[in-house]
């Protein structure tokens, strides 16, 4: 299965983000495969920084740094995804500033759903950062009428255990892009997230 022939955004309604750095996976996967759907923020804004561009993409390299942090040491994002972890993010544009209108987060989650739902093996949500909780948060809203994720800091938070359709939820923060090597509390807070959600699906 080809992610970006089965999901696609229309209309392109959003006013806030670079519509020019627009990405869906556009990755060959076997759906049944995948145990954990890691959900970052945004797409950067070079396509070459994209988790399956080829050669050695920035959030390729701080995603694989954060797993080896865990304790898992992987080469590549193709190896993470034949262990059953997916890769996406919650909007499918680029940002044009430093945050996102909620609007366009909530637009964009109609997408985000629709491509989650090509998985049903999924075990694990990973939402790493505010943009991707807000947006599994909106989809929670118009099919269970409630959030997942309370409101409140993630460092507050992220002890706790939330589902979602019976699937566990980890709310984490960003490791995709160059904020990943910023503050050394939230690499160790990411990596023992990551840590926990491998041990669901070994």
């Amino acid at each position: 299965m080809r992610v970006s022939e089965c999901v696609r955004c229309k209309e392109f309604p959003c006013t806030d983000v670079d519509k020019e750095c627009y990405i869906i996976p556009d990755i060959d996967v076997q759906p049944e495969r995948v145990e954990i759907a890691m959900i970052s923020e945004a797409t950067p804004k070079d396509p070459g920084d994209y988790y399956y561009a080829e050669g050695d993409p920035l959030f390729q390299r701080t995603t694989l740094q954060a797993f080896n942090d865990a304790g898992l040491s992987s080469k590549s994002i193709q190896d993470l995804l034949d262990m059953g972890v997916y890769f996406t993010t919650a909007v499918k544009c680029g940002k044009t500033g430093y945050g996102i209108k909620a609007a366009t987060i909530r637009e964009c989650s109609r997408i985000l759903e629709e491509e989650l739902s090509l998985f049903q093996n999924i075990k694990v949500y990973m939402l790493m950062g505010d943009v991707a909780i807000k947006s599994l948060n909106y989809i929670a809203k118009r099919t269970h009428g409630q959030r997942v994720i309370p409101p409140g800091s993630t460092y507050k938070i992220r002890g706790n255990q939330y589902f979602y359709q019976d699937k566990r939820v980890f709310p984490s923060y960003l490791q995709a892009g160059p904020s990943y090597f910023i503050e050394r509390s939230k690499r160790r807070m990411i990596s023992e997230d990551i840590a926990e959600a491998l041990k669901l699906v070994k």
